[in-house]
């Protein structure tokens, strides 16, 4: 109950959006390979970045 008004850490946020840049990837691999490549490549970036801040 208390953790409802609770942000998120930087970290958190970064992991969300990894999760969902990976699965737009996913879902352009079949349609789009080159924006698919293009996803994954800025979820790496943010995976380094996520781990820098540990």
């Amino acid at each position: 109950m208390f953790g409802l008004f609770k942000k998120k850490s930087e970290k958190e946020k970064l992991q969300a959006q990894y999760e969902k840049l990976l699965k737009e990837a996913h879902s352009l691999s079949t349609t789009n390979r080159k924006l698919s490549d293009d996803k994954v490549f800025e979820a790496d970036e943010i995976m380094k970045k996520i781990e820098k801040l540990n």
